[in-house]
């Protein structure tokens, strides 16, 4: 009987999920996402991709040029990293040719927003969808679960533009469901640490997820990343994208040389992998 009324209790979620997959251009696109060498690998390290968190742009150009694969731009270190102004996005896309993934979040702090900042967000995702090559955010209900409604919502007005869940999901009690949340708004990737302060304390559960849902859903290991453990953390989890900000000195500002460290880093590691194959 227990059984019987746990699944009966699953089949509206299911319901819900497949409908909007259904109706959802954004879903309809293969979950295996796009790199500059064609579809991620997810079954293997083949390809090692780092991706760079720039609170300005400046660092952005910088990190572009040093061998950067992807930008995440935001704003406001110091809050964790907000929406990017347009101007900021327009200089970084007209002097870089790598892709701008932006953030959307409209303040620091916690991941439950008010109904006027949740239409912030939407118009924000309109507003910077001509210039962004993606867009990252990640919304919470006030009990810390993922708020499926938001989430769909939002990655339906960014389609076609890929949609990454962002940190916020280091937050939820129970990962491996709002992972499967994730993947049935259709997001194409989740930035995340394992739910621990950095991703090589959560090397274990990245791994875990990684093996769960890395064919369904392209994992980001972030929190942490430097190039002193960029091998041992891609080693420990299989996964391919890293995430850094190559911040090494006070303030918000790219480090190019540690973008550079980190870039070496992979390439070594990558060939030591194509050389055992």
């Amino acid at each position: 009987m227990t059984s019987f009324y746990f699944l009966a209790a699953l089949a509206p979620a299911r319901a819900i999920c497949e409908d909007h997959r259904r109706s959802s251009p954004a879903i309809i696109q293969s979950t295996i996402p796009q790199t500059p060498f064609g579809p991620e690998r997810v079954a293997n390290v083949s390809y090692m991709m780092l991706e760079i968190a720039a609170f300005n742009p400046h660092s952005a150009i910088a990190a572009a040029k040093s061998g950067a694969h992807r930008i995440e731009l935001c704003a406001d270190y110091a809050a964790g990293g907000v929406t990017p102004s347009l101007s900021a996005l327009q200089q970084v896309r007209k002097e870089t040719s790598i892709p701008v993934n932006v953030m959307i979040r409209p303040r620091g702090g916690d991941f439950n927003y008010s109904d006027q900042e949740f239409q912030s967000m939407k118009q924000e995702v309109e507003s910077l969808s001509s210039l962004a090559t993606g867009f990252v955010f990640g919304i919470l209900d006030y009990t810390h679960r993922l708020d499926k409604s938001r989430n769909c919502e939002l990655v339906d007005i960014a389609s076609p533009l890929p949609c990454t869940f962002h940190r916020a999901i280091d937050q939820v009690e129970d990962m491996e469901q709002a992972v499967e949340a994730v993947i049935c708004c259709g997001f194409k990737s989740i930035l995340t640490s394992g739910g621990k302060s950095t991703a090589l304390e959560g090397a274990k559960k990245l791994h875990h997820l990684q093996t769960r849902f890395g064919t369904r859903i392209s994992l980001i290991a972030g929190g942490g990343v430097r190039s002193t453990n960029a091998e041992e953390l891609s080693k420990r989890t299989g996964i391919e994208w890293l995430h850094s900000a190559a911040i090494t000195q006070p303030g918000e500002d790219v480090d190019d040389e540690e973008v550079k460290r980190i870039q070496q880093v992979l390439a070594t590691f990558q060939h030591e992998q194509g050389s055992m194959c």
